[in-house]
């Protein structure tokens, strides 16, 4: 057994017990209702917003790089501050922690929602995130003390089932909010919710921190971890905007892998590292952010294509479109319980392999839509994909908690949520870059093929209207609006079509890592 998995029978079954509470402070079932509504502020806005993007991106004149930034922005301060958040739980207390966080998300989501240039929304939502990392580690944190270590699984569950949920319905209810009122109150809804979310936390929630304070923060690490994520995702943000790499994304990927190499160098040498790598010698915590990884890729990067498939290309209103994934929320609200008696007798493996493998063939599925699909073929994938997802929510989070040591609890629970942020933003790169790239090469040739001319200048603006799936400005090009719509459709529907199946690549991998789980309960000692 590896040392980080040694002290995980103290992890699940010795934790020190909770305080006794008196009235409503501490009561575990009102911790996880408090907790739950602070989640679900979170992914509820980092889903929101996706069906909020060509509203955005038309009111502010931005680009889709532009767009992209507003949700990689968000994605890249959460991911790079999640472990420092937990190790600051640890020190301070995780309700603190956890106030402070929600209070600074309501009021950034104030700013962004009164913004009007895409700089101050781009530059708020980083701070937005910097607010969000403060709150999600807490969350996991707070729940451990709030409950037994032997009745954590279904509260795990509920707490996935709300991220999952709410992931999910961001889409739905973005919709309806961009289609009666504006882009502005994807964000204004976060202030009933951050209200509520303050109110219960004075009241409810017990301040928790460990036993004796972690040595100081690894302020180096976060800063080189940081830097890395950001060269990274904009490396690819450049073959998103220009639709082919050049110079300057070679200069920002391998600016990337060399800070990478050298985070991971610091890490080992640091006195107080930000990621101690003795975490990573327990199997399974290696495989729990793996296939995190792998799920958050799928579940935000698919959405960010799909959403201009639905608007652009079939034409439907934002309201209409968020409906048209009613049948993966259902899914996700409803599956985690279910998944958590499963992962309780049967272990996480099989369920975590099984769950991203029905991902894998959904995205498959998805990837032969095209312009004349029907709501039952859609619904019909959504619902799949919804039925994939629940069990590695569950059981990916179970083996990532449970297999660190109890004085790495804090670390472990910024990795879980730094994997679903990191394969998130990678995602939407990923699938951007993609669906660009193919625009770029396939568009100029398919419109001579037409003998359609491009107005000199014009072709990138009429390459990045077909990366979203719209006919380019007829002024910009000598030919009928059919014969543009028909070209540019066919276009992002083969660029569409090949990012999903990437995405579906990347949930069979994920499977694959998740055989390397070993068998048994996780937290169990079963399996280094």
């Amino acid at each position: 057994m590896s040392r980080a998995t040694g002290p995980t029978a103290a992890a699940e079954g010795k934790d020190r017990p909770a305080p006794p509470r008196s009235g409503v402070r501490g009561h575990p079932w009102l911790t996880l209702l408090t907790l739950s509504v602070g989640a679900m502020m979170v992914s509820l806005d980092g889903t929101i917003v996706t069906v909020a993007q060509p509203a955005m991106q038309d009111d502010l004149g931005a680009s889709l790089t532009g767009i992209q930034w507003v949700t990689n922005g968000y994605l890249l301060a959460v991911a790079a501050l999640l472990i420092a958040a937990g190790r600051l739980g640890d020190r301070y207390g995780h309700r603190t922690v956890f106030l402070v966080g929600a209070a600074g998300f309501t009021a950034t989501s104030v700013a962004i929602g009164a913004s009007g240039s895409l700089g101050w929304v781009i530059g708020l939502r980083v701070l937005q995130g910097v607010f969000g990392a403060l709150m999600q580690p807490a969350t996991l944190g707070l729940l451990r003390t709030a409950f037994p270590a032997e009745r954590l699984n279904m509260p795990i569950a509920v707490r996935s089932s709300v991220i999952a949920a709410s992931t999910a319905a961001g889409p739905v209810v973005g919709g309806l909010l961009v289609e009666h009122a504006s882009w502005g109150w994807v964000f204004f809804l976060n202030v009933p919710l951050g209200a509520l979310a303050l109110l219960l936390g004075v009241l409810v929630l017990r301040d928790t921190r460990g036993e004796a304070a972690p040595g100081r923060l690894d302020l180096p690490g976060m800063a080189v971890l940081g830097g890395a994520l950001c060269l990274l995702v904009g490396g690819l943000a450049t073959v998103a905007d220009r639709g082919r790499p050049d110079a300057r994304t070679v200069a920002l990927l391998a600016g990337a892998l060399l800070l990478g190499g050298f985070f991971v160098w610091w890490e080992r040498r640091a006195g107080d590292p930000l990621v101690p790598p003795r975490l990573f010698r327990s199997r399974r915590f290696t495989v729990g952010v793996l296939t995190l990884l792998s799920m958050a890729f799928v579940m935000v990067g698919a959405p960010f294509v799909l959403i201009f498939y639905l608007q652009n290309v079939l034409g439907l209103s934002p309201a209409d479109s968020g409906i048209r994934v009613l049948g993966l929320t259902l899914l996700m609200i409803v599956g985690a319980p279910p998944a958590a008696m499963w992962i309780s007798r049967s272990g996480p493996r099989t369920p975590v392999v099984l769950g991203l493998s029905v991902t894998a063939v959904a995205m498959c599925a998805l990837s032969l839509l095209d312009a004349q699909s029907g709501t039952l073929q859609m619904t019909l994938c959504f619902f799949l994909l919804g039925l994939g997802f629940s069990p590695v929510m569950v059981g990916a989070t179970k083996l990532v908690i449970s297999s660190a040591p109890v004085e790495l609890s804090g670390v472990a629970g910024g990795m879980q949520q730094t994997a679903m942020q990191v394969g998130g933003s990678l995602g939407i790169a990923v699938v951007g870059a993609v669906v660009a790239a193919h625009s770029a090469s396939a568009l100029p040739g398919r419109l001579a093929a037409e003998s359609v001319a491009v107005a000199p200048g014009a072709m990138d603006g009429v390459v990045r209207k077909a990366a979203v799936g719209l006919a380019p400005d007829p002024g910009a090009v000598d030919a009928a609006q059919a014969v543009l719509t028909r070209i540019a459709q066919s276009v992002f529907l083969e660029g569409m079509q090949q990012a999903l199946l990437a995405t579906a690549a990347v949930a069979a991998l994920g499977a694959v890592a998740g055989l390397f789980a070993g068998r048994g309960r996780a937290g169990g000692g079963h399996g280094a």
